[in-house]
């Protein structure tokens, strides 16, 4: 029976994560527009090695553009632009 216990005590317990934080770009927090339903990725956007955080909005399907600076530092937000004009990703209702 102690040998059983022992097992399970030392089995995985599952997925572990740290505290949220909120995260600040610019100086600022990030936000997201109402109703809120921000789909955040990382991702290289513009190839310089450093992590970009893209934030999808659910109004209009703009995403916001949050570049990193390295060391966990993020600039201020800026619509994600495909040619002039900020990129939308078309509607599906």
């Amino acid at each position: 029976m102690l040998t059983l216990l022992t097992l399970l005590a030392a089995a995985p317990q599952g997925p572990q994560f740290e505290p949220p934080v909120r995260m600040q770009a610019g100086g600022s927090y990030v936000k997201v527009e109402a109703p809120g339903y921000a789909c955040p990725s990382w991702h290289d956007v513009d190839g310089d090695g450093k992590g970009d955080l893209v934030v999808g909005q659910f109004r209009d399907g703009k995403m916001r553009l949050f570049k990193g600076q390295g060391g966990g530092v993020l600039a201020a937000g800026e619509w994600l632009r495909g040619d002039k004009a900020a990129a939308v990703v078309p509607d599906v209702w």
